[in-house]
């Protein structure tokens, strides 16, 4: 996995540079994550899985299976938490993260919310903060592939449990804060995909707790998410070749 910034001239990117890489380099088994987003301090965050290997996601002298924090040119942020460290990556802004596939900033908070998709189950919708070790694979509400046992948060405290997560697992993809006005009723709600239930869910988010799950049946495996100019969401698929779906409210009969 890398990340790459250039200048669009016309329909060309032009002076493309690679600015980060995932580390170290592995042979490609899933699990990229790849997701880029702007926090409001002008800081570019990427979310770096573990490549289906588990272990990376606890060594610290790699990046894989973390969120990273690094400034628009590939350097590195001053008050990153690890930048002081000894055999320490200093990119790195979490650790013990799987398979991050949604990034978004709470509009109103400003905080960091991802969400990851567990092994069997337990998948994860988690507030990131610097420094805090998420866990994975040493804990996580779910179990190995193989049904084999692995311990939930609540047993060792140590690790950043999530604030909410799905069983059975609903393999999450796109996560925005709706900040539109045609859907009325879900302003201020996170709204994300699903491959397994291949749907649009809605959470109803208060502080920090889902109080309400609501699932919009789209009949396709949903890619990403994104709220359009006139409040309208947008979600990608890969159902046949490939979808790009408008949503948008009607009248009640």
């Amino acid at each position: 996995g890398a990340v790459a910034r250039g200048k669009l001239v016309g329909n060309e990117i032009q002076d493309l540079q690679v600015i980060w890489r995932q580390v170290p380099k592995t042979i490609g088994r899933g699990h990229f994550a790849g997701r880029l987003i702007f926090s409001p301090d002008g800081k570019l965050i990427i979310s770096s899985a573990e490549r289906q290997r588990s272990e990376p996601a606890q060594d610290l002298t790699g990046n894989l299976g973390k969120m990273i924090r690094i400034n628009p040119d590939g350097s590195i942020p001053k008050d990153n938490p690890f930048i002081a460290g000894k055999d320490v990556r200093p990119d790195i802004l979490s650790y013990g993260n799987r398979n991050p596939l949604g990034v978004a900033f709470h509009p109103v908070t400003k905080e960091l919310w991802i969400h990851e998709m567990g092994a069997q189950h337990g998948d994860e919708l988690n507030i990131i903060l610097p420094g805090k070790n998420y866990g994975w694979p040493i804990v996580s509400n779910g179990d190995h592939y193989n049904l084999s046992d692995i311990p939930d948060h609540d047993t060792k405290p140590q690790y950043t449990k999530p604030v909410y997560y799905w069983h059975p697992a609903i393999s999450p993809s796109g996560l925005i804060f709706y900040t539109g006005s045609l859907f009325k009723d879900w302003y201020g709600n996170a709204l994300l995909g699903s491959f397994n239930s291949e749907a649009l869910v809605v959470l109803n988010i208060v502080g920090h707790n889902v109080i309400a799950e609501e699932r919009i049946w789209l009949h396709r495996r949903v890619r990403d998410v994104i709220q359009a100019a006139d409040g309208s969401v947008l979600v990608i698929t890969d159902h046949k070749d490939g979808e790009l779906i408008r949503l948008s409210p009607v009248e009640k009969p």
